[in-house]
């Protein structure tokens, strides 16, 4: 018990200093870092073993780690690590990679994922939260130089930033319009759509079922085209493609065959 309460401790502590960019720096090449890094894919994972106890003292302030991201919601300072930490341990026991999108977060469950936007050029990303910190006054996450840099903030340091937890088949009820490749039909809202009925109780029937699996944002869409009603069953907007295909695959594993992404 001993031996694991130190473990513990290591692992919460190891990066204790991410937040403080003194001495950390960008990666030496940075070219191959680029602003268009595909977001991180939400999916269901297990808590880290080691990443999530109950709670935890840094600085001289105990922290309580949340049971669950689901619901979480706030506006504050986001900074960045870089090469300082890269490939040390973080709270969740992997390596640390200032390439990948990631972050750390005082008290959200390790891992989980959610949606950062900057709120100075309204850029927004998709990061998995796998370590602990920033512990500085009024820092509420700390990404990585990947993160940061699509983000719009790799130069600055810091930005001020709105954060929602996102979990796989719940994207943030205030989510914008999601800005796609050129397609088309040119800019749209994403969704995944499960199913077009000609009667709205079959549709309901459906998005009650759903909605019982954990997609959250399952709406029914009346839509009307040629003097004909069709009820259409769909989850979102989602915020990326990335996100709408992670959607996609979870729906095809439980058995949704006929689920597919739209653009609307």
């Amino acid at each position: 018990m001993l031996i694991r309460k130190i473990f513990l401790l290591v692992l919460v502590a190891g990066l204790s200093a991410c937040s403080s960019n003194r001495g950390d720096y960008a990666p030496h090449d940075a070219s191959g870092v680029s602003s268009n890094s595909a977001d991180a894919i939400p999916k269901n994972e297990p808590k880290s073993r080691y990443g999530n106890p109950s709670s935890y003292e840094e600085r001289g302030k105990r922290y309580y780690v949340l049971n669950s991201a689901a619901g979480y919601q706030e506006k504050g300072i986001a900074s960045w690590y870089g090469t300082k930490f890269h490939g040390r341990r973080t709270s969740s026991g992997e390596a640390y990679d200032m390439y990948k999108m990631t972050a750390a977060h005082k008290t959200l469950p390790i891992p989980c994922y959610v949606q950062v936007t900057n709120l100075a050029n309204n850029k927004k990303i998709i990061v998995r939260v796998n370590d602990r910190g920033p512990f500085h006054e009024g820092r509420i996450i700390d990404l990585s130089y990947a993160a940061a840099k699509k983000l719009g903030i790799s130069d600055t340091g810091t930005g001020r930033v709105e954060v929602h937890s996102v979990t796989t088949g719940h994207m943030p009820l205030n989510a914008n319009k999601a800005v796609l490749p050129k397609t088309s039909g040119g800019d749209g809202y994403i969704y995944v759509q499960l199913g077009a009925f000609g009667a709205i109780d079959n549709a309901e029937n459906l998005a009650s079922k759903l909605r019982n699996n954990d997609f959250r944002t399952v709406r029914v869409h009346r839509v009307v085209n040629r003097q004909k009603t069709l009820y259409k069953v769909r989850i979102g907007p989602m915020p990326t493609r990335n996100i709408a295909y992670g959607v996609l695959a979870r729906l095809t594993k439980n058995g949704q065959k006929t689920a597919k992404i739209i653009v609307d």
